[in-house]
This record gives structure tokens, C-alpha cells and sequence, in this order.
């Protein structure tokens, strides 16, 4: 609420005027009513925001405000700046001549990241959202603070957005609840709990269905034993949605095929990494396949796994999730690309229909497995005692090494 002191309106020497004629008026006074808009309408001068900010006894962002409904005014405050706005005759720009009309047709995208990472996801989500949103006339302004809600607040009630895509959802995310409490439009790039995304325009791979998929057919094809590389102790705690669906996907996978599913989650310290995979793929019984969520790191992945002699795929079949679609250099092996194209294009359609009062949406996007190259069998698929496909499907085994639920 502005608490700037009103003046007093029946005779505020505050407002400068340039009319013709002062009579009937005390000396010093402004005329008041349709006096005053006759008076600006004669005079040599236009009125200006400032002059009605002065009649309303507020700050003349205010009035701005007032005018955009890009922030909550109280209602006392918003009729003293009307009335001002009708006595003073003001005609504002037609980009803010009616409450909730004036658009910026501008969105802004909040990636949040730490100084000095980068991930090629997030460039690649970055261009896609800004072609899309292009296509439905808006631009796309960039934010990433690791926080995200002072930030977007300052967009928010500044009105340099007219909505707010998010990125890196989570659980209870503090930057959705702050935008709502403003009535601020915002769409989700991914989701973190339903029942409190309820009211929220969304879109998402299933990425429980995506991890599930890639553990079952892995294990489809005969491998008995693999490791779930997860996502990174950092993301998991956050409680990031796609890291937390994707643990679910795997203990479902687990549960239903039988398979002895070993879940590592990942890290952001390369030494530690390299720790954790030795580990894991060197541990009694040995895994023949590694399913991995966590691809930034994927380079230095497979420099340990040909660190530890394994050939690929006849000693260790690797299969990824949520991998770039086209992405040059990378390895030829199975895997579930994340439709990037298809995310943000509906991203910036939800977004653009929020911005129009339209009810929320949701929209989860089934995973696809690339149907080249395909899973092969581990080398000694027929031996039994390395985990032919007769090995035991009644004991199915999730075990994890750095407990994430």
C-alpha cells in the first residue's frame, strides 16, 4: 500500500496549471472537478502522470500502477488515483489506457544455476522457449539466480513480464507460491507435486515412465543386474521433480521385473564421481548395464567405465535418459531423448494462454526409445550364473547406497 500522506484536494497548490481564467477561486488554489480537466484541456501544457500522482498524493509509480495492474494497490489508494485520473481530464498512453491491458510482450524464463556451471540443457531449453515465444509475439527476458524469488518478484511487480516460465521445478517451490500470491501468470517447465501444481499450467516428460521404460527393457533383454545412476545428491535434495519421479520410475521398474536395480545417485565432484562409479561397477555380482539420468557428467562417466577395461555394450551396456536430441559427439548407444522442440513449444503456449485468463493445463509427455541402437544382451546372457534370463525374477532388489527417499 502506498502510504505517501494525501493532500487535500479541495485546494492543493501542488498541481501546476495554466489555465486562462482564475476566477472564483482563491489565490493559490487549483481548481478542482471539471474545472481542472477544462483547465489542462485550455492550457498551453498536457497533463501528465506526475500531475495526477500530485492531486492523488501518491508516488507517480503509483499511478503507473494503478493504471498497468502490474501491482497490488490497495483499493483506497487505486480510487483517490481515478479520481484524479477523471478530474484532471489525463488520457494515458495507449499502452496503459486500461487496468490489466498494458502488456510488456515479454516472458521471463527462470533458469535457475550457480556461477560458472553450465549446462547445455538449459541453453538449449533457453533458444527453443525464445523461438516459440516469439511465434506468439512475446520475448524472453533470462533470470538465473540461484533463488529465484526476489528476482521474479522485482519482474513481477515492476511489469517487465507479463508471466513467468519456470525451470528446475520443485516440491513446494518457493518461487511458484510467491508468483501466485501476486496473481502473477506462471506455467511450469516440468512439475514437482501435483497436488500443489493444481491450479498451474504445466508441461513435462513422464520421467518415472521415462527411467521405468529404459529399466525394463534393459532387463527384457536379459541383463539381470544393472545400476540406476541417478540425479545429483544436490538435485535430490532440492527435491527437483524430475529427480524424484525419476527414483520412483526405477523402484516401480524394480519392483515389476524382477531385476536387481542398484541406485547410485550422482554428484557434481568429479573425484567423488569417479569414486562412486568404481564402486558401483565393480561391486559382487558385477551389473551389465548402467541406466543414467544424470548426463552432465557423461564424458567423464564413460572415461572411468573405459577406465575399468569395460568394452561397450559387450561388457557394459549403457543406456541413457533424458538425453538431447541431435546432440553432436555424443556416444551411439540406446537411449530416451528429452523432446526439447515439443517442451517449449507447449511451454510458450501455456504461457501465452495463462496471460489470457485461460484455465491451467497439464500436459505429460510419454517417453520414446530410440529405436536405434537397440539393448543387447549381456555377452554371457545364457550362462545362468551371470544372469541369464532364467536368473531369479521373485526377488526383485532396489538397493541404494546413499538412501534418496
Amino acid at each position: 500500500m502506498d502510504s505517501t500522506k494525501r493532500f487535500d484536494t479541495a485546494c492543493s497548490p501542488t498541481v501546476s496549471h495554466r489555465s486562462r481564467s482564475t476566477q472564483g477561486r482563491p489565490a493559490g488554489c487549483a481548481p478542482s472537478g471539471a474545472d481542472a480537466g477544462a483547465a489542462h484541456r485550455e492550457g498551453a501544457g498536457m497533463v501528465t502522470i506526475k500531475d495526477v500522482a500530485e492531486r492523488a498524493g501518491v508516488a507517480p509509480s503509483t499511478v503507473s500502477y494503478v493504471l498497468s495492474g502490474s501491482r497490488k494497490i490497495s483499493a483506497e489508494t487505486a480510487a483517490a488515483v481515478r479520481a484524479a485520473i477523471a478530474e484532471l481530464g489525463y488520457h494515458p498512453r495507449a499502452s496503459a489506457r486500461t487496468l490489466r491491458s498494458a502488456r510488456s510482450e515479454v516472458l521471463v524464463l527462470a533458469v535457475p544455476r550457480d556461477p560458472g556451471k553450465y549446462r547445455a540443457m538449459d541453453g538449449r531449453f533457453a533458444i527453443e522457449i525464445s523461438d516459440a515465444a516469439r511465434g506468439h509475439g512475446y520475448d524472453v527476458l533470462l533470470m538465473t539466480e540461484p533463488g529465484g524469488v526476489e528476482g521474479l518478484l522485482r519482474v513481477a511487480r515492476s511489469g517487465l513480464a507479463d508471466a513467468a516460465v519456470l525451470m528446475a521445478v520443485a516440491e513446494a517451490d518457493p518461487r511458484l507460491a510467491a508468483l501466485r500470491a501476486l496473481d502473477f501468470p506462471v506455467v511450469l517447465l516440468g512439475h514437482g507435486d501435483d497436488r500443489e501444481e493444481a491450479g498451474v499450467s504445466w508441461v513435462d516428460l513422464d520421467w518415472a515412465a521415462a527411467v521405468a521404460l529404459a529399466v525394463r527393457e534393459t532387463a527384457a533383454a536379459g541383463h539381470r543386474r544393472m545400476v540406476f545412476w541417478a540425479s545429483a545428491d544436490h538435485e535430490i535434495a532440492a527435491r527437483r521433480g524430475y529427480a524424484l519421479h525419476g527414483l520412483a520410475g526405477a523402484r516401480a521398474a524394480a519392483a515389476e521385473t524382477g531385476a536387481d536395480v542398484r541406485v547410485q545417485p550422482s554428484t557434481s565432484d568429479p573425484h567423488e564421481l569417479r569414486t562412486r562409479l568404481h564402486a558401483a561397477l565393480t561391486a559382487e555380482p558385477r551389473p551389465t548395464a548402467l541406466v543414467i539420468q544424470h548426463l552432465i557428467p557423461l564424458p567423464l562417466l564413460l572415461a572411468e567405465v573405459s577406465a575399468l577395461g569395460l568394452r561397450l555394450p559387450r561388457d557394459l551396456q549403457v543406456v541413457l535418459v533424458g538425453s538431447l536430441p541431435d546432440e553432436p559427439g555424443g556416444p551411439e548407444v540406446p537411449r530416451i531423448d528429452l523432446p526439447v522442440g515439443q517442451m517449449s513449444a507447449a511451454v510458450a503456449g501455456l504461457a501465452a494462454e495463462a496471460i489470457g485468463g485461460a484455465a491451467p493445463r497439464h500436459e505429460l509427455i510419454a517417453p520414446r526409445l530410440a529405436t536405434a541402437p537397440g539393448i543387447l544382451p549381456p555377452a554371457d546372457v545364457d550362462g545362468g550364473d551371470a544372469g541369464g534370463r532364467d536368473a531369479r525374477r521373485h526377488t526383485p532388489r532396489l538397493e541404494n547406497t546413499n538412501r534418496c527417499d
